[in-house]
């Protein structure tokens, strides 16, 4: 009996084609956004954590200020210093850390001028180097106080300066000329694969930055556990800091609770954009809706035909409402297809045009099976009443109806 009411409703479907397309667009449009959002997002954070992942689970990190990932150097007038670092290399189970540095700078290649970030790192051990997962392309890495840089893979492939700059080539920084030494392979994120690296002793003196720090990387010993010691090191910095928990002027950050806090944030606009394509999914539910309202109308001589051979309400009933539900599904089908293509697009623009590999497309099972069953209830729904109503008419009345 089900399987007769599929195909009584693909048939009404197929009789009012133009009508079924139209009611269609709303239903696919919605749900090509939501699927396109989802799918981005997901992906996005697929690759975010595999980033995370390659930090490796020795390592934790340290900043001024309270707020998630702000700006390098002072913050808000609170800074960290090379004796919050040496501090730090003085708490049990600290392996080594690495601290680095943010500075502005004018950058001149031939006739080019660019204002870009130079980030002084710490050369003496790879930390910094093993904490961004950079690999050379050509060249070799910075080894202590040497006036060179390490650039990273858009300043040879991205056309920043006209031309290919390349190991052994020079460029001016505020003025002053370096060689560049090495050439990193590409990461996949436009501001890393633009950076232009220097040994941190060489930045203080050109920047004149005697003791402040931005960013320190510590490891931990073998064996020992990474919130353990970030949690020894918390207590350590307020000690020598002079400051509580609630006055607290630093950050002390797991690569867990970067990753949470990451997936807190998009996890947030995800659903406000969700929510966003979540009207032109009501206003497709309404288009659904009107269509079985007009079908009940211009179909009422047939249902007073189809109750008086024998048809009972709840028939009448699941017709109709089978009929909204594929509609729904029709169109998420559609809406499925159309957001994997339009999302295989950003993705396309993001690796080639954008230089960054973290705008990828995931599409797991869930999230189609989701979408098919989120637009056949929204098709079912939205038709309950034209469907009740169907059920409800008079055989008399619907056989006299003109």
């Amino acid at each position: 009996m089900i399987k007769d009411f599929f195909i009584l409703a693909l048939r009404n479907l197929r009789k009012r084609k133009l009508r079924t397309w139209l009611t269609l667009t709303g239903i696919f449009i919605s749900v090509a956004t939501i699927f396109m959002l989802v799918s981005l997002s997901l992906g996005l954070q697929n690759a975010v954590e595999e980033q995370f992942k390659s930090l490796g689970a020795d390592k934790f990190f340290v900043q001024p200020g309270t707020g998630f990932l702000g700006p390098p150097g002072s913050v808000g007038g609170t800074i960290l210093t090379e004796k919050d670092a040496d501090n730090i290399k003085k708490v049990s189970g600290v392996k080594d850390v690495s601290e680095s540095i943010f500075g502005n700078a004018k950058i001149e290649v031939g006739t080019t001028i660019r204002y870009q970030s130079v980030i002084g790192m710490y050369t003496k051990n790879d930390l910094f180097i093993e904490t961004g997962t950079y690999k050379l392309n050509e060249g070799n890495f910075i080894r202590g106080d040497e006036k060179s840089v390490l650039l990273g893979n858009l300043h040879k492939t991205g056309n920043l300066w006209g031309r290919e700059v390349v190991t052994g080539d020079r460029m001016t920084i505020n003025g002053q000329s370096f060689r560049v030494k090495g050439i990193l392979e590409k990461i996949g994120n436009p501001d890393d694969d633009s950076m232009v690296l220097m040994d941190i002793n060489t930045f203080r003196g050109f920047f004149n930055i005697t003791e402040r720090v931005d960013w320190i990387v510590v490891q931990v010993n073998t064996g020992e556990n990474v919130t353990d010691v970030a949690s020894r090191v918390e207590k350590r910095l307020r000690q020598t800091r002079d400051v509580t928990e609630k006055t607290q002027d630093f950050q002390v950050l797991t690569p867990e609770e970067l990753l949470s806090s990451f997936q807190s944030i998009l996890g947030i606009i995800t659903a406000f954009l969700a929510g966003v394509a979540a009207i032109s999914l009501l206003v497709g539910a309404v288009g659904i809706a009107n269509t079985m309202y007009t079908s009940v109308l211009e179909r009422t001589r047939e249902i007073g035909v189809m109750k008086s051979i024998g048809a009972r309400n709840k028939d009448i009933f699941y017709i109709f409402l089978i009929e909204s539900g594929l509609l729904g599904l029709a169109g998420a089908a559609m809406g499925i297809s159309l957001g994997f293509i339009v999302s295989k697009g950003i993705e396309y623009i993001a690796i080639n045009v954008l230089n960054t590999n973290l705008l990828q497309v995931a599409t797991p099972f869930y999230l189609i099976f989701g979408c098919l069953t989120f637009g056949f209830l929204i098709g079912a729904v939205s038709g309950t009443f034209p469907a009740i109503r169907a059920s409800k008419v008079n055989v008399v009345d619907a056989l006299r109806y003109e």
